[in-house]
């Protein structure tokens, strides 16, 4: 009996089941794999969206508000008639556009509001004619139009402000007739008046006296005696010199020594001399030609009279 060959299909069969296992092994690590991948994508967006959602809300926590400039319509009003002032009033000597005239005027870019209330409120400006020294006059312009002027020149070209009065809430005052910002007076007056004398004497004394009297320089100039002059003028002229007057910036003198000097020569103008007649203040000048004269006199009236009895 002859035994037949096995069938080559069943081995074949058998063969194909081995391979494909190892090949649909592979398939599933391929899968797994990319599996993996698109995980560590989606994790790594994830994260990378919450870092930027993150840095956006801190971005919008921590950033300051912006200062957007705002039009008021009281401050255009304002250098709209400061303007109309000025080109009626300033604009033959200081130029159209604030850039001063040769031999007429300097220019008024940088000077700001505080130099034009000093000159304008002393009544130093407008000037009649040019002198070696504008000297403190009536002043011609109400203060509502100095204000309007400051207005016109601070918005033009910048510069030293004047200083306002505030409430406790660190806002400006307005007055209620005119709407106007109040300019500080009494509230420029400093309380240590020993650091305010010793800063006078330093920094002032050498032109304006001891007492503020005021004093000759050279070429037909002279320190202006301070008495009479109001808190803010006094401010104002240490801040942006007016005239042969050197300027004291906020870095060479701070505000708060400003104040104290201020307080000091407001002192020595209502206080009662203590030691008799002031003698006009000038110190020792004054006093020394009172007692040549007197004091010659009475020698001679003595003499005089002892001649007479003998």
């Amino acid at each position: 009996m002859r035994s037949s060959p096995p069938s080559s299909s069943q081995p074949l069969g058998d063969d194909a089941s081995t391979e494909r296992v190892p090949s649909s092994g592979k398939s599933e690590a391929r899968r797994a794999k990319s599996r993996r991948k698109l995980r560590r994508r989606a994790g790594a967006t994830a994260f990378l969206m919450f870092g930027l959602i993150a840095a956006g809300l801190l971005a919008g926590l921590l950033t300051p508000k912006p200062q957007v400039a705002t039009a008021d319509a009281n401050a255009a009003q304002l250098v709209e008639a400061g303007k109309q002032l000025y080109e009626t009033s300033c604009v033959t000597c200081h130029g159209q556009n604030l850039e001063g005239v040769p031999d007429r005027g300097p220019t008024l870019l940088g000077v700001g509001d505080a130099s034009v209330y000093f000159q304008v409120s002393t009544g130093r400006m407008p000037a009649a004619r040019g002198e070696a020294q504008a000297a403190r006059k009536t002043e011609k312009f109400t203060q509502v139009q100095i204000d309007q002027l400051g207005a016109y020149i601070q918005a033009m070209g910048g510069g030293p402000r004047v200083m306002y009065e505030r409430d406790d809430n660190g806002e400006i005052k307005r007055n209620p007739e005119t709407g106007l910002p109040v300019l500080a007076q009494e509230s420029l007056q400093g309380d240590n008046l020993g650091r305010g004398g010793e800063l006078f004497r330093l920094n002032c004394a050498s032109c304006h006296n001891f007492t503020g009297r005021g004093g000759a320089l050279s070429s037909g100039k002279y320190a202006p005696t301070l008495s009479g002059v109001n808190e803010q003028q006094l401010y104002t002229a240490m801040l942006t010199g007016p005239q042969n007057m050197p300027k004291f910036s906020n870095r060479q003198l701070s505000a708060e020594e400003k104040k104290d000097i201020i307080g000091f020569v407001r002192y020595v103008d209502s206080a009662n001399p203590s030691g008799g007649l002031a003698l006009g203040g000038f110190g020792p000048v004054s006093e020394g030609i009172v007692m040549w004269f007197v004091g010659v006199t009475a020698i001679i009236a003595g003499a005089m009279w002892i001649g007479s009895r003998n």
